[in-house]
């Protein structure tokens, strides 16, 4: 027979089934020892009542999370790795790699902690032993252990047969002891708590691990023939069973024997039990079972985790052996960690933060169950129904509130160690291997923002700039990139365009290659924008289109960014200067604020050679909306790390005579204004005061203007006079004006909630009109109904004329008092509707209309 060869490669397929590769291991880990030597002293410590509370809330963290898992593990195909594969491949590495690394650390020392049970069940045969005794057993049932685990599932499968087959007689032979030992009385007197039983949580904490093997079943998933199937199936008929076996052990204790018995003596059980060596068979059945499923686990966590490369150092447990595809080097390392932790023999020391380890995991499933559904991601498609994202982020909730309860420290220990993992793969982890939920989770959560944001009208408090960056010319791109940055502040967002001028297939080739570049070039930078790379016929043609349609919802452009045309007139794809001022003319005309940067290889060398202490940027002020432009877009540059020790100086034309006075009104807007800018008044704004005043700073910001398509200074001069000369600049043009002091309480929100006072007042009015015009109308009919009275007496009798002429006179009164009212209600109904349409005008969201004027 050949020997099995190791291979890097992914697992054989699985070929166990639903009963033996889930159901088997889970429920033989869930009735382990605690069902055996605790249940009984849970019972009696706190009474029947209590006990069966006790199991239910425990057990409702296993229903909570079987469900969880059987929602996540319908919707991928699980590979192996079991919770760890679920909980990367939703939360991310970072996540997935914490809880791996911990959990295979946790069931391989769980794998010492059940044989050292399985030890002292066998030494207590003996009266009197050597205290290495429990030790040299222990470490002999890990040996024994590691045979099967070594030659794969198909064999530690068999082995799991056998112990399934001592719990049932065990299990069998207690039902039949407690029956024959029922007694109702002492139900009813069990029933309640006994005056000095054990505090509830503490007996909580006793009994919960008894629940927490539910999962072993996943961590056998790359054993599997088919695990979407299995998983759920074999977990929920494990805890099923495992419900019912617990609830019918605990009402049996309670009516065989007294409180004072069950919390005074561990082998109650086999007190009760008709064959008491099925009892001793079952505590050492249930403590191999459950170190050999934690034997199986283990490893598979550790093949998984390692064949994903999260840690370099381990990397070599990514082999397995063929064709069973078992990970036996992880078999190795999880006997290895056996054999030590039995050794030290301080289990009482990692014991409680191992259990916490378990409860982080069932917490994270759920967790991650909650926040896949929360995605709604389309993609989101469990065939397994019953599941409910508030559940599953109140089994997470539960979770954490049983750690606490249980064991605060050891909780807090165990939540630091998976932090610090969490932290350590965030800094040093490469990129996944795989699409995890982050994305998708991202996605939803802008959907919803940009939505409750287009919901809400604009204020000038809410601007930021929103940039349109176009990067036609390659070679003076990446300055422009940094600028954008630099202008952005981390505020707002920013999109990097390029025009391929040109059409068909030759044309798309460029487009590809060149969004490549342009993508390589914010990736090397680092900066936080969108690459986008249009084909159009018509360069200008294309850029009125981008300007008008980019952005979605709130997030429209607002600023235009561009190189400056340069010395040959051709910055944009070959185009004149005319043509260049055209586009700017028309980026202007729709409402966009323009940005153009003039910088040489020699300018901007320069300014990367100052150090960050020296630096200074100058910012032209003439009082207008360009000006408040750019003293915003020069602050913001003061929240990046290069520009964050600038001083800014605010530079503006005044009276010579006047110039302290002059400076101390700029020194005040600065002040109103929040920025800190120190003033300074020059005698005029030509071309040689600029150079003079801001050759030695570090950048510039000067106000521009274009009249007959001419780009102009600000003393509409040719701006070629002054800025070959100045350091890197920005010639800024603001087609919007720029509250740097917006109130909260002004805007258009404070119009709309105007507008509402008065849709308000102008409907009461309506109502009170149409009330009296219908009061009038009513009198009106009255009189008319008197006349005809009169006339019809008149017919048989003698009625006075001037009774009747008199009545006449009052209904034309009410007649003409009525009209006026019916005239006064139409006008307060207009002066409604025009409040209304106010409203609908100043916010298209409006529901003023929702409630109709009759």
């Amino acid at each position: 027979m050949n020997k099995p060869s190791s291979t890097d490669a992914t697992p054989a397929s699985g070929r166990l089934g639903t009963f033996a590769g889930v159901f088997t291991p889970s429920v033989l880990t869930i009735l382990g020892i605690i069902l055996f030597l605790r249940l009984g002293y849970v019972v009696g410590s706190v009474g029947l009542a209590r006990g069966l509370v006790i199991i239910a809330l425990a057990n409702a963290i296993s229903v909570i999370t079987s469900i969880s898992l059987s929602a996540v593990a319908t919707n991928l195909k699980v590979k192996g790795g079991g919770d760890y594969y679920l909980i990367s491949r939703t939360l991310g590495l970072e996540f997935g790699g914490s809880i791996g690394l911990v959990l295979f650390l946790a069931q391989s020392v769980s794998i010492a902690f059940y044989c050292i049970g399985f030890a002292e069940a066998v030494a207590a045969f003996f009266p009197q032993v050597h205290p290495l005794t429990v030790q040299l057993i222990a470490g002999g049932a890990v040996a024994f252990l590691f045979i099967f685990a070594w030659l794969g599932a198909d064999w530690a499968t068999r082995f799991q047969f056998v112990v399934m087959a001592l719990l049932i007689a065990a299990l069998l032979s207690f039902f039949v002891g407690g029956i024959r030992s029922w007694d109702s009385a002492l139900l009813a007197a069990n029933w309640a708590s006994p005056e000095n039983g054990a505090p509830f949580w503490i007996l909580f904490a006793i009994f919960f691990p008894a629940v927490t093997g539910f999962t072993q079943g996943v961590s056998m998933s790359g054993d599997l023939a088919d695990p979407g199937k299995s998983i759920p199936l074999g977990t929920f008929m494990a805890v099923g069973i495992s419900i019912l076996v617990y609830f019918a052990v605990a009402i049996l204790f309670a009516g065989a024997l007294p409180n004072q018995v069950l919390s005074s003596d561990y082998a109650a059980m086999k007190t009760v039990s008709a064959v008491g060596f099925f009892i001793d068979a079952g505590v050492i059945a249930a403590t191999l079972s459950s170190a050999m499923a934690s034997f199986m686990g283990a490893p598979r966590i550790l093949q998984s985790l390692s064949a994903d490369r999260i840690f370099s150092v381990l990397t070599p447990f990514a082999t397995v052996s063929q064709p069973s595809g078992n990970p036996r080097r992880g078999v190795l390392l999880s006997a290895a960690i056996a054999f030590v932790t039995i050794a030290l023999g301080q289990l009482n020391l990692v014991a409680s933060v191992v259990s916490m380890f378990f409860l982080i995991s069932y917490g994270l499933l759920n967790y991650a169950t909650y926040f896949e559904a929360r995605t709604q991601s389309p993609s989101f498609r469990p065939r397994f129904k019953w599941f409910s994202p508030p559940l599953s982020l109140a089994g997470f909730l539960i979770c954490v509130g049983a750690m606490l309860a249980i064991d605060l420290k050891s909780g807090a220990a165990a939540i630091a160690l998976l932090l610090a993992v969490y932290q350590y793969l965030k800094r040093t982890a490469g990129p996944a291997r795989w699409a995890d939920s982050a994305r998708s989770h991202h996605l939803q959560r802008v959907r919803h923002h940009l939505i409750a944001a287009g919901a809400d009208p604009e204020h000038a408090r809410d601007w930021r700039p929103q940039l349109l960056v176009f990067t036609q010319d390659t070679k003076r791109r990446v300055p422009l990139l940094a600028f954008a940055a630099w202008i952005e502040g981390g505020t707002g967002f920013t999109e990097a365009v390029q025009i391929i001028e040109g059409e068909g297939l030759a044309a798309r080739k460029v487009q590809e290659a060149a969004h490549r570049a342009l993508a390589e070039a914010i990736a090397s930078g680092s900066y936080a924008m969108f690459p986008l790379t249009v084909c159009a016929p018509d360069v200008t043609q294309a850029m009125g289109v981008l300007i008008q349609s980019s952005g979605i919802g709130p997030l429209r452009p607002n600023t235009v960014v561009l190189n400056w045309m340069g010395e040959s007139a051709k910055a944009i794809s070959g185009i004149g200067a005319y043509t260049y001022v055209k586009n700017l003319r028309l980026i202007f005309r729709q409402g966009k604020n323009l940005v153009v940067l003039r910088m040489d290889p020699e300018s901007w060398g320069r300014l990367e050679s100052r150090p960050r202490d020296g630096r200074r940027i100058d910012v032209w002020w003439q009082g207008n909306a360009s000006s408040r432009l750019m003293l915003l877009l020069a602050h913001l540059m003061t929240r990046n790390e290069p520009w964050d020790k600038t001083t800014l100086r605010v530079l503006t034309q005044g009276d010579g005579t006047r110039i302290e006075i002059e400076k101390e009104k700029l020194n005040k807007i600065m002040e109103d204004i929040r920025i800190d800018a120190a003033a300074e008044i020059v005698d005029n704004f030509d071309a040689e005061t600029i150079v003079h005043q801001s050759a030695d700073a570090t950048f510039v910001f000067l106000p521009l203007t274009i009249r007959q398509n001419r780009i102009l200074d600000p003393t509409g001069q040719s701006f070629e006079r002054s800025l070959p000369r100045l350091p890197v600049s920005a010639v800024v043009m603001a087609a919007e004006d720029i509250d740097l002091d917006a109130a909260p309480e002004e805007g258009l929100a404070a119009q709309i909630a105007r507008a509402a006072d008065d849709l308000d007042a102008a409907r009461k009015k309506a109502a009170a009109a149409e009330k009296v015009a219908a009061e009038k109308l009513t009198a009106l009919e009255m009189l008319n109904s008197r006349l005809n009275a009169l006339e019809n007496k008149g017919v048989s009798g003698v009625v006075p004329l001037d009774a009747r002429e008199e009545l006449k006179a009052e209904i034309k009164d009410a007649e003409s008092g009525a009209e006026k009212a019916h005239r006064q209600a139409i006008k307060a109904k207009v002066k409604a509707d025009d409040a209304a349409k106010t409203i609908d005008a100043l916010n298209p969201g409006s529901t003023s209309e929702k409630e109709p004027l009759k």
